[in-house]
């Protein structure tokens, strides 16, 4: 869950920064950036009379479905947690029927107690709540450091061969994520301050607070060290770049080195279950909102915040109902955990779990497959985010992924990337990940303006953000035409989707090249996915009402 927010200094700092609760290791699946001129509602919009690549969800409620009865979905969302007190999302989040609120009890005798909207799976018994947690990468290698950390290769039985080799490329891993956000860590507390100093030291020469930018052109002084500091407050200050953003940077790499990198730190020890223990459950507690509930909330929102109650926004899905499944930390989910939450959302009645989550690395991956495998088995349709760190999945790995450890891949799955929303180049979010195999279409991603805790509402960036507009897609035709399957929704949104395969973009990742003044490579749009194509609900709507009445 992540997206990046670019910072740049001098045009020679580029440094990617992940803000929010859920993580794709460096990358967070959204960004609290204000909108930046996309067009309200844009998600929802179309090309023919929003003159941007939205989905058409109001076509397709105004001109097919007006009058057209409706029955309700359940769409489970694994994620950091959701405010289920606000007022844009209160009156559709699942309620699970069978229980009663608060008696301590396992009403329906299905492992949980007292799970009336959900579960979570990052909760202790007592009440407490994991809100950090460190990378998988981290707990690998604290894993097989501890058994080949003072080998040598000459050392290792034929038998540990293989898994000597795994942990040699963890431990490349970890020492390059670890070494680079300890130097972010000194790099940008180093500029935060010089900021302060120079902030401090323009306002009293001023006399204002806020100084404009336009006045620090007549800036002077014979002292060199002052001068440099002046520059560094002006090139900041153009960037858009403040304390608060320079707080920011310095709290995420403090973040990362205190908890995402730190093999000492063991978030279980809340949770109190037996980790090695795969087919546990039960373990957690019924409290899904828990701290740091900012990304799920704007997930949950994307797919199906009230669209008639003249409030902050208007979700995708007209009849849903969220099951919250609180499952991803503030670092990377665990893989018994997520597990487990598909389990508890295919036996509680979700039409579409919504993942929008991940990691490099799954040491337990057979155990979220044959949990894959039975919710498919129980007609659940995947939703994935495919990450923002502006890769080709078909070569580097992200998980969770389609394909099956052990051969074969899940068929109801849908991995998403991230659409800008302009029509140039960039159409294709910078930051998304893509994939010619891997990656099955696009969606909306971002300036996307959606709820967040405390009844309130912000625009966040990420594949995060693109796969909730496909799971609320996916969960209005399977309201409207209840006889579609799960394969049948995945196959009408591939066959509808607006095929974009010949249209020349910058290849993501381009933001960084266009900051150091170099021309991004540019690619066909049909390179970054099988389809090639934008999710287009109105088209989906319109293919299904010819065929699944």
């Amino acid at each position: 869950m992540v997206d990046l927010k670019k910072l740049s200094l001098m045009g020679l700092l580029a440094v990617n920064i992940s803000l929010g609760a859920a993580a794709y290791n460096t990358v967070s699946a959204q960004d609290s950036d204000p909108l930046r001129g996309a067009p309200e509602n844009w998600f929802n919009l179309d090309k023919e009379k929003g003159g941007v690549y939205g989905i058409g969800t109001e076509a397709a409620y105004n001109e097919i479905l007006k009058g057209k009865k409706s029955t309700k979905v359940v769409v489970a969302v694994i994620d950091s947690g959701i405010d289920i007190d606000h007022e844009d999302l209160k009156d559709i989040i699942w309620t699970n029927e069978k229980e009663i609120a608060g008696n301590g009890k396992d009403d329906d005798n299905n492992g949980y107690i007292d799970d009336v909207h959900g579960w979570n799976f990052i909760g202790g018994a007592n009440g407490e709540n994991v809100s950090e947690d460190n990378l998988e990468v981290t707990r690998e290698f604290a894993r097989l450091n501890a058994k080949y950390g003072d080998k040598t290769e000459e050392e290792i039985s034929k038998a540990d061969k293989k898994e000597f080799e795994y942990y040699q490329q963890v431990k490349e891993s970890y020492d390059k994520g670890y070494q680079k956000s300890l130097q972010s860590l000194m790099q940008y507390s180093a500029i935060q301050q010089e900021f302060l100093r120079s902030k401090k030291l323009m306002e009293a020469y001023f006399g204002v607070e806020e100084v404009p930018l336009d006045s620090l052109s007549d800036f002077s002084s014979p002292d060199e060290n002052v001068m440099l500091m002046a520059e560094l407050f002006k090139e900041l200050k153009a960037q858009g770049v403040g304390e608060e953003d320079l707080q920011e940077a310095v709290d995420y790499f403090t973040s990362q080195v205190k908890y995402s990198y730190n093999t000492d730190f063991n978030s279980r020890e809340v949770i109190g279950d037996d980790y090695a223990n795969l087919k546990e459950k039960g373990y957690g507690n019924n409290d899904v909102i828990g701290p740091g509930a900012e990304h799920g909330t704007h997930v949950a929102g994307i797919i199906g915040a009230v669209r008639n109650n003249n409030l902050g926004i208007k979700g995708v899905a007209d009849n849903v109902e969220i099951m919250v499944l609180r499952a991803v930390p503030d670092g990377d989910e665990r893989d018994k955990d997520i597990a487990n939450a598909i389990r508890y959302a295919a036996d509680n009645g979700a039409r579409v779990i919504n993942m929008s989550f991940g990691k490099a690395f799954s040491p337990d991956k057979e155990a979220v497959d044959e949990a894959v495998k039975y919710a498919i088995g129980k007609g659940v349709l995947f939703v994935h985010a495919a990450g923002n760190d502006n890769k080709n999945t078909d070569k580097e790995s992200n998980f969770p992924s389609a394909n099956y450890l052990k051969g074969g891949y899940a068929k109801n799955w849908i991995e998403v990337g991230a659409l800008n929303w302009k029509d140039d180049e960039t159409m294709p979010a910078t930051f998304s990940n893509y994939a010619k195999k891997r990656v099955d279409i696009f969606a909306p991603g971002v300036d996307i303006y959606s709820t967040v805790p405390g009844s309130k509402y912000e625009a966040y960036n990420g594949t995060s953000m693109a796969s909730p507009v496909v799971a609320g897609a996916a969960a209005v035709l399977m309201s409207y035409y209840p006889s579609m399957s799960a394969a049948d929704v995945k196959k009408v949104l591939i066959k509808s989707a607006i095929d974009m395969k010949k249209k020349e973009v910058y290849l993501p990742g381009y933001k960084r090249d266009l900051a150091q003044g170099k021309e991004p490579e540019k690619v066909k749009f049909g390179e970054l996915s099988n389809s090639g194509g934008i999710v287009n609900l109105y088209n989906a709507v319109k293919y299904a009402d010819k065929r699944y009445k």
